[in-house]
């Protein structure tokens, strides 16, 4: 294959195409644009008022469909507004401003929370906002690595959590074992009464085919008796619509108690009108089926990208069953390059590097793929662009 004329040729059709992000399509917004319109009395509703303040946690019944999307039980679940990173973002403030236990995390000399890599960017520029200090984990295959985790908790005491996005990991689509769901509470729940284990269950249910119910580690800490370790979030931004969907977080009653205040200070209440819309719609739309139907769009779309990598037969790549994302694996040394030659042909990539904390891929060999938002057009020719640039690299790696 002439990689370095199929690259002048593609570069002469000025292509403005993007991979960069997991956002659904079109198409998969148009499966909830009854909710646009959808009509709710607002005084039929849990009993209240929808257009006044009030319900904090948010509505009884929106908390019970946050439940069966996470897996857990309703007692946990609060339901706030569009964004679970918002959610995210609070919880951290509360911990730096009131501590969940042994005091606030501002003031430490150092807080530091273990990141599993490769991981999600947006966790890393949380921390870094807040001024965590992030340390690399590597992944298995079923989570976290566990020997290393313990290494790290019992050698610096200013680790005070782990980010997990438990089923189809952003971006390596792996799912965590119940053994590994097991350690991680063993070894957060004996470190001490303020470590968290931050549970983003972001692709709770977006399967390609035959649902997987991972484990509910609400259940597994009960058992333990590490409730207290975990805070878990959600939404149905890739369920419904992504900029005005309802966001979750989960946590155990202690946590609830301690939180409450702190949340109250930023919020009198959710709203609760889009909250009601959506419990609307899942009571006339099951929800298996709705999943059904995004997934009939999303994995036609990564069946397409594994052909593609199939056919050109270099790097390797995962084979995730669900989420938002392809992981492809260069050889050490060519991320950033195969980034930049997309870039040039008008393929916009995930920066290389941006699935590690601090940007900093050391071996360089990682690219993010998000498939989802393109049309299967758009997305064939954005894998033809991307087939040639690693074919291209590969070529002058080989011819140096």
């Amino acid at each position: 294959m002439d990689y370095s004329r199929q690259f002048e040729e593609l570069k002469s059709e000025n292509l403005s195409l993007d991979l960069t992000r997991g956002k659904p399509s079109s198409d998969q917004l148009d499966l909830s644009n009854e909710l646009a319109d959808m009509q709710v009395n607002y005084q039929e509703v849990d009993g209240i008022d929808l257009r006044n303040y009030g319900e904090i946690k948010g509505l009884e019944s929106c908390r019970k469909l946050g439940a069966r999307i996470l897996g857990c039980s309703p007692d946990f679940v609060w339901a706030g507004g569009n964004s679970s990173l918002a959610l995210m973002a609070q919880y951290l403030t509360f911990l730096f401003v009131e501590g969940n236990g042994s005091g606030p995390w501002n003031g430490k000399e150092r807080t530091s929370v273990l990141c599993p890599v490769p991981g999600y960017d947006r966790h890393f520029n949380l921390c870094e906002s807040f001024g965590i200090n992030m340390i690399p984990v590597p992944l298995t295959g079923q989570g976290p690595d566990l020997n290393k985790v313990q290494e790290l908790v019992d050698t610096d005491k200013s680790i005070k959590g782990i980010w997990c996005v438990p089923k189809y990991s952003n971006p390596t689509g792996e799912i965590y074992s119940y053994e590994t769901i097991s350690g991680l509470l063993d070894i957060f729940g004996k470190a001490d009464n303020d470590s968290v284990i931050f549970w983003d269950n972001a692709y709770a249910v977006h399967d390609f085919s035959d649902p997987y119910k991972l484990d509910d580690i609400f259940e597994i800490a009960q058992e333990k008796g590490y409730l207290d370790t975990i805070v878990e979030f959600g939404s149905t931004s890739k369920i419904t619509y992504a900029g005005a969907g309802i966001s979750f977080i989960a946590m155990s009653k202690r946590n609830q108690e301690k939180f409450l205040p702190f949340y109250s200070s930023l919020m009198i209440g959710p709203d609760k009108l889009n909250q009601a819309k959506h419990v609307k719609f899942f009571q006339e739309h099951d929800i298996d089926h709705h999943m059904r139907l995004h997934a009939e769009i999303v994995g036609s779309k990564f069946e397409l990208v594994k052909e593609s990598l199939h056919s050109l037969g270099l790097g390797s790549w995962t084979d995730p069953q669900g989420g938002y994302f392809l992981l492809f694996e260069t050889k050490t040394g060519m991320a950033k390059q195969i980034v930049s030659l997309a870039a040039e042909l008008g393929l916009k990539l995930t920066p290389a590097g941006s699935t590690h904390p601090y940007g900093i891929d050391t071996e360089d060999k990682y690219i993010r793929l998000a498939p989802t938002a393109c049309s299967l057009d758009e997305l064939t020719k954005a894998m033809e662009v991307f087939t040639c640039c690693v074919g291209l690299a590969y070529a002058e790696i080989n011819q140096s």
